[in-house]
């Protein structure tokens, strides 16, 4: 596990810290991030496998670089915040978060769903050919992460895309 990547994005230098010196013991290599803007410039010269993303943060709030990290990638996202309403939880995951994470957490447990969700965006690397599926005049490419209808690129969810590649490439 060495070279699995996490990156953190959390305005609160404790947090980070603690979640950097705790995956680092579990032998992650960790980068943080102060604010969004940060993190998305870590983000993408970084390259993680897994991002810890807080919601409430200055300059750029983390609804904002998740939506920004699903326009170029699909390295999954573990909403880690104190925003605990299921208003909140539903609006994450629509946005393409893989997971959520209510402040206060537990290590342990917050190990076991980086784990978990490691463990599937890896089975769904491996599984997929990164071709483009054309079905009539339907293409996915989830290399490119994009779905286009006659040609033209359609605006989707992450997930939505994700099950509809799967769809179309188990048929019946």
């Amino acid at each position: 596990m060495s070279e699995t990547k996490i990156l953190v994005i959390d305005d609160d230098a404790n947090i980070s810290d603690i979640l950097r010196l705790y995956f680092e013991k579990e032998n992650y290599s960790v980068r943080t991030a102060a604010d969004g803007v940060e993190g998305l410039e870590v983000f993408k010269t970084f390259e993680p496998a897994l991002v810890l993303l807080d919601v409430m943060m200055p300059r750029k709030d983390g609804w904002q670089v998740l939506r920004e990290i699903r326009e170029i990638s699909a390295a999954p996202v573990i909403m880690v915040t104190a925003k605990g309403e299921v208003f909140d939880k539903v609006l994450g995951l629509e946005l393409g978060a893989d997971d959520f994470v209510v402040k206060p957490f537990d290590m342990k447990e917050l190990s076991a769903r980086v784990k978990a969700v490691l463990r599937r965006a890896q089975t769904q690397t491996s599984g997929e050919d990164n071709e483009v599926i054309r079905y009539d005049n339907l293409e996915i490419s989830m290399q490119k992460f994009e779905l286009k209808l006659a040609g033209k690129a359609v605006e989707i969810p992450p997930k939505e895309l994700q099950l509809l590649y799967f769809l179309a490439s188990n048929c019946n």
